[in-house]
């Protein structure tokens, strides 16, 4: 080596030196480790920002609530499972308010201050009442690799809130959609903006609805598989506005969704539905492969498009370049009156009208 290399070394040396030198002390992030017969909700109260719950292989039986802004709360895997608790509250005794509302775990922010950078992953919640995962007015939670099971109402469900990713989770055998995604189900609104809120690589099957998004605007839905549900992805909005839409559906399989459920006040009876918009504007749904669906619903077909409940017509809606096979009554439905929805390349052999494949 020469001497001129050595002094360039040395002088590079110097540099990066006095960068590490200037740079701030990282803070000090601390791990809560829980064990089965102790309390996760413990370990989460006494966490800080930026601090990981990490709960060991087991059974733990309460709900949890989350208020700490970027808090993980994350499992050893699907065998780290959260059931509501067998016990009854003594008198006087302080009752977790999301145990009170039948939910496994709840992500809480508030109107004035939403609650930030929140993951929770790598667990299994079930047997609650309404949900496994509840969040609300949340921006940027992560939920990926939980499994939800068997829940009364949602397996995973989120309302008021932003930039959410939804990645890689189980959802089964819940009371009505695996993922329930919403502006609120408290109020008549208009549709809330997502600032790019992303659902990918979930597998739900056996649930009322596979996935919903209602009165929502500004997502992905993506590369998801979804069978074995009565109704696989609704995209729902009504009279409000803004309305919902302006939103992406693509590259899902969706196949044979074809269980029965009985109407409810809201929905006829479902079985046999693909993707159905109802109610939705500037929705893209596209590359999609859709097969094997069957059913004498209003609702039931491949991709359909319906005009909602309060008779809200969907609107300039492009679907496109789909795959669609041995769905019935047809492959793509339209029996809304909205304007300016088009239907281009798709793969398919049947559609009512005629003349949309």
């Amino acid at each position: 080596m020469t001497k001129c290399h050595i002094v360039y070394l040395a002088c590079t040396a110097a540099i990066v030196g006095t960068g590490l030198g200037a740079a701030p002390t990282a803070a000090a992030h601390t791990t809560h480790v829980v064990h089965p017969g102790q309390s996760i909700q413990k370990a989460v109260d006494a966490a800080k920002p930026g601090d990981t719950v990490l709960v060991a292989a087991g059974t733990y039986r309460e709900s949890v609530k989350v208020t700490t802004p970027d808090l993980t709360l994350r499992g050893a895997g699907a065998d780290t499972v959260i059931r509501p608790s067998v016990k009854k509250a003594g008198a006087g005794t302080a009752v977790n308010s999301c145990a009170q509302a039948g939910n496994g775990i709840c992500v809480e922010g508030t109107k004035d201050r939403r609650l930030k950078g929140v993951t929770v992953a790598s667990l299994t919640v079930t047997g609650f009442t309404k949900s496994g995962v509840s969040a609300v007015w949340t921006d940027r939670l992560s939920v990926r690799n939980v499994t939800a099971v068997k829940n009364g109402v949602w397996g995973i469900a989120q309302e008021r809130s932003l930039r959410g990713e939804f990645r890689r989770n189980t959802a089964r055998e819940n009371g009505d959609a695996g993922l329930f995604l919403a502006n609120t189900i408290t109020a008549e609104e208009g549709a809330i903006d997502t600032k790019g809120a992303v659902v990918a690589r979930n597998h739900l099957e056996g649930n009322r609805i596979g996935l919903t998004v209602r009165r929502l605007r500004n997502l992905t839905v993506k590369k998801n598989h979804l069978t074995g549900n009565c109704a696989a992805v609704f995209v729902v909005g009504d009279e409000n506005k803004p309305r919902a839409g302006a939103l992406t559906v693509r590259d899902n399989r969706i196949v044979r969704n074809n269980k029965s459920c009985p109407k409810t006040p809201r929905l006829p009876a479902l079985q046999g539905s693909g993707i159905v918009l109802t109610g939705a504007e500037d929705t893209v749904v596209t590359r999609n492969v859709i097969t094997d669906h069957a059913g004498t619903s209003p609702l039931s077909g491949g991709i359909v498009l319906f005009k909602s409940m309060v008779g809200a017509t969907s609107e300039r809606n492009r679907i496109s370049d789909n795959t669609l096979r041995r769905n019935s009554p047809a492959d793509l439905v339209n029996t809304d009156t909205g304007k300016g929805n088009t239907f281009e390349r798709n793969s398919c052999r049947v559609s009512k009208p005629a003349g949309l494949c």
